[in-house]
Parts: structure tokens; sequence; C-alpha cells
């Protein structure tokens, strides 16, 4: 099964491939400290949508006996590690490069360069987050883009939209840097735009970073999956009650779903097999993730702990 949101990577891969070689043209001209900047940004994009894809085809492997739940996981690390290149090659390179131009200013060349390599990378990197945009709107829903950033359970989106956001961000940055250091012959502005580069860069990758632990770790399905799948449970030929239920994200499109259900007491072996098989088949029309299921028939007393 392809991953979600595949195009939307693919088009950033070749538009950030694209934006560094012409960003590396333009800081060899120019000698701008934000253009070094926002080239090591693009190239570090670039290795991040490979590792995306890397990801994507490596949880696609047959489960083993190491691995028996299968490796759809490989897209949350592989989605963790991006974050982490994004802060140390992109924000904190770019952070070293502004102290270090602060500190020893050099004078802008060749600007022409810089800005028409600038005005490229915006319209290629505009088109990359457009197509970003249009692959999440069917997964987002009604809910703010924030919200599904944070609450997604699909991680190759939400790390390309805040890359686009961030280098859009940046290549505006840069521009004002460079125009600003040409205009009034200050080198310093452009420093002080490959700071900002850095400080955005990081602040992006923080937010990656924080949301893509949370995945590793295994969230639960959400609260709306939840609901219909307790509905499913209760509605299911012979179930008396759903007692206890939990649930874990192994993947994007993998959800594990344990629970303690009671039947009907009257039911014989056979009868009862056929009727977990009956609700898991309920459950999996409801939300077809539910690729794992686990019933297990349990007696309901009231005040009775869970755990138990």
């Amino acid at each position: 099964m392809a991953v979600h949101g595949t195009k939307a990577i693919v088009a950033a891969f070749f538009a950030n491939l694209g934006i560094a070689i012409a960003k590396f043209v333009a800081f060899f001209f120019t000698g701008a400290s934000s253009m070094l900047a926002e080239a090591i940004h693009s190239l570090a994009d670039t290795g991040n949508q490979a590792l995306l894809l890397f990801g994507g085809r490596s949880a696609r492997r047959e489960e083993t006996e190491m691995h028996q739940f299968g490796f759809a996981r490989e897209r949350y690390f592989w989605s963790f590690v991006v974050a982490l290149v994004l802060f140390t090659l992109g924000g904190v390179f770019a952070i070293y490069e502004g102290i270090e131009k602060l500190r020893h200013p050099h004078e802008i060349d060749s600007p022409a360069w810089a800005f028409g390599v600038l005005i490229f990378a915006i319209v290629l990197e505009s088109f990359s987050f457009r197509t970003a945009i249009h692959e999440a709107k069917p997964l987002k829903g009604q809910t703010s883009w924030w919200s599904f950033i944070k609450r997604s359970r699909n991680p190759e989106l939400p790390v390309v939209l805040l890359e686009d956001l961030g280098a859009l961000a940046g290549l505006v940055i840069a521009l004002i840097g460079v125009t600003l250091a040409f205009s009034t012959g200050e080198a310093r502005w452009d420093a002080a735009g490959s700071l900002a580069i850095g400080i955005l860069l990081v602040v992006i990758a923080s937010i990656l970073a924080i949301e893509m632990r949370s995945l590793l770790l295994g969230e639960s399905a959400s609260r709306s999956q939840q609901s219909e799948i307790a509905a499913a449970v209760a509605s299911a030929p012979h179930v008396v009650r759903l007692i206890h239920m939990r649930t874990q994200h192994l993947g994007p499109d993998d959800l594990l779903v344990a629970a303690k259900v009671e039947f009907a007491p009257d039911l014989s072996i056979a009868a009862l097999a056929h009727a977990i098989d009956v609700t898991e088949a309920a459950i999996r029309a409801v939300v077809p993730a539910a690729t794992l299921i686990y019933l297990e028939p349990d007696l309901y007393e009231a005040g009775k702990p869970i755990s138990d």
C-alpha cells in the first residue's frame, strides 16, 4: 500500500533539490551568508524527503519472527530522524553561520544572483507547499492546520507541511536580509537573516521532534475512532457490553485494538468464537486501520478494577 502523501514528498524532493543547486550557485557568486544557510537548509530538506520515502518503503516489509507486529513504525522513526537532521544540519548550521558573519561581515557581491535565485526558489517552494496542502486536506477534514499537525497519525504530511512552511519563511527572511544588506551597505543584515533562519528551523525541528516522539511511543486511536469502535462492539450480535478497551497505532495505517467484552452467557464455545469473529468484522467495517484485534471474553462486575 502506497504511503498517503507520497506525491507531496516527491514534489518536495525535486523542488528542494533544484532549489539547493540554485542557492549554492548564488552563494558562489554572492558570498551571502543567508544564501549559504538557505542552501544547506534546502540540501537538508532534500535528504529529508529521501529519508521519508525510504521509511515508507521499509514500513511495507513483512513481519518477521523478531518483529511480529511488522515494521509500520519505520515511518515514525525516519520522520523523527528528519527532525534531528533539520535541527542540526539546517538550524544549528544557519545559527553558527549567522554568528560568524556577524563577527566577520562579508560584503555581498553580484546581488542580482541572490535576488534571482530567491525568487526562483519561492516559486518552486510554493508549488511544493501547495501540493502538500492538497494532499493533506482529505486527512485534515474540518480541523485546524495546527490540530492536524498535533493529532495526525500520518507522520509524513506534517513533516512536509512544516518543512515547506519553514522554507518559504526562510526564503522571505533571506530576501529581506540580502535586500537590506545591499541597500544599506551593511553586511550584518545578511548575517542577521542567516541567524533568523536558523532560529526558525530550530523551532520547527523541535515541534516535529516532539510530535514524532509521541508517535514512536505509541498513540491511541482518535477519540472519534474509539467511539466508532465502541459502538460497533456494543451493537454486535450476542454482545452484552464492552467492559474495557485499549488502542495503539503501530503505524499510521495499522491500529491495534484490545478489549474485554461480555458476551451472552448461554453461548457454546463454537458460537462464542463466531460471535468474536463477527465483532471483529464489525470493528474493521467502521475503522479499516484496525488490522490487529484481540477480544477477550469476560464477565462484568460492578466496582471491579478494569486492570483485573
